[in-house]
């Protein structure tokens, strides 16, 4: 079973995001808080964990479309090719926020994405999800975990999360209570802005 551990958002314990940190460095998984939904995630360096989400979503890992949750704006040439002010400027207005961009991505991506024209961004308004990727030193893979209740599309209540998933995974943090409505997508690869998905996120921004 997981182990569940609290961390509180407005000021997350240093000691608490360690031991996550730990976990995830080891290849493990964890479901934690995001300004969205709660989020199923792993190192994107770590193969055999990135393997195991597929698993557990049912899909191949060549065909995962997974964000990458960083911490700043300042990971992003890491794994983007260069932008244009323009799309910087949209990145830096609405980041952190409830958003998704969909980038270029460059030859640096992790060799499970090598193959990906293009990288879905997240820095998420939640201190601790931002906490956990500055410990580990580089961005975790996000896919949200989906209920099996059409009309309640995310699960919110932690103590239900792990209930659910306890067993699939390495660690729960309770953050608190999580929303259902998704981050809004936005796909940026081609220069003008496309909505992909409109959600939490205000499309005012564009």
């Amino acid at each position: 079973m997981a182990e569940f551990i609290k961390i509180y958002e407005d000021n997350p314990s240093p000691k608490q995001v360690a031991r996550v940190v730990s976990v995830l460095e080891k290849g493990g998984l964890i479901i934690y808080p995001t300004d969205t939904v709660y989020g199923l995630g792993c190192d994107i360096t770590n193969t055999k964990a990135l393997e195991k989400i597929a698993r557990i979503k049912g899909i191949k890992l060549a065909k995962a479309n997974w964000s990458f949750i960083c911490a700043d704006l300042s990971n992003l040439s890491d794994y983007v090719r260069q932008i244009d002010t323009a799309t910087f400027k949209i990145l830096k207005r609405a980041l952190p926020g409830p958003y998704t961009f969909i980038l270029p991505g460059n030859n640096n991506l992790p060799k499970d994405f090598k193959k990906k024209k293009t990288v879905g961004i997240r820095v998420p308004d939640n201190s601790i999800a931002r906490a956990l990727v500055q410990g580990l030193g580089n961005p975790i893979v996000s896919t949200s975990i989906r209920d099996d209740d059409d009309v309640l599309e995310y699960t919110t209540d932690p103590e239900l999360i792990l209930e659910k998933w306890g067993s699939l995974v390495d660690v729960v943090i309770d953050g608190g209570y999580g929303g259902n409505v998704g981050s809004t997508i936005i796909d940026l690869s081609q220069g003008e802005p496309t909505v992909v998905r409109e959600g939490k996120g205000s499309l005012d921004l564009l």
